[in-house]
This record gives C-alpha cells, sequence and structure tokens, in this order.
C-alpha cells in the first residue's frame, strides 16, 4: 500500500519540479540551480520506479536510500532558491512540503522493509 502511495506522490512531485524547472528557466532566467533542482527532484520518482521493480530486498533498499538522499539534495536546491529570491514564498512552501511529506514516506518504507527483514533472535528452550 505504502509502495503505490510513494509511487503516485513522486510522479507527481517530479512533475510539479519539472514546472517549477520551467517557470525558473523562463521567467526567473535560472539556468544552473535550476538545473540541479531538475536532475534532483526527478531523480526521487525515478528511484522509487527501479525500486518497485528491484530483484532482491537489498536492491529495493538500496533504490530507496538514492531516492531519499534525493529528496534531501532537492530540499537543499528548493531552499537556496527560495533565499536567492527565485521562488515565491508560497511556491517554495508548497513545493518543499510536498517535498517533507515523501521524505517521510520514504523514511517510513525504509524502517519497516529493514525492521520486516531482519532475522528474529531465536531462543532457546
Amino acid at each position: 500500500m505504502k509502495e503505490n502511495a510513494i509511487q503516485q506522490k513522486s510522479y507527481a512531485f517530479a512533475s510539479r519540479i519539472v514546472k517549477a524547472y520551467k517557470y525558473l528557466v523562463s521567467e526567473q532566467r535560472e539556468f544552473v540551480l535550476s538545473k540541479q533542482l531538475l536532475r534532483s527532484g526527478t531523480s526521487i520518482g525515478a528511484n522509487v520506479e527501479e525500486a518497485l521493480a528491484a530483484s532482491s530486498t537489498a536492491d529495493f533498499v538500496n533504490k530507496l536510500h538514492i531516492a531519499a538522499k534525493e529528496a534531501r539534495e532537492t530540499s537543499y536546491w528548493l531552499r537556496l532558491l527560495h533565499d536567492n529570491d527565485f521562488l515565491p514564498a508560497e511556491a517554495f512552501t508548497s513545493i518543499h512540503a510536498h517535498n517533507l511529506e515523501i521524505s517521510k514516506l520514504l523514511s517510513s518504507i525504509l524502517l519497516s522493509t529493514k525492521a520486516n527483514a531482519t532475522p528474529k533472535p531465536q531462543l532457546n528452550s
């Protein structure tokens, strides 16, 4: 269930990032930072998709870890763009909150996957 939610949310987020990139390039004439945002922001969903096609639990966890790292990087670029007056406050607040939601969901999936994959200690009677 959580996997489907993260897939949908990360895809919707990637779409928002593409729109933000278009705005930054056409309206703000900002090309360098916006390209970094585009790369990291769309990479989250791409790594989620790869995780869902993983061949093992370890592969699944690895891809989701990469997605989580990309979400952190995306937060950095969003804050930098906002703090340097390229992103209006309202747009920043909304898209940054969306990114935070994805980060929390990724963390939750990673924690539960690791907990379920860890061998349980055996009690000797």
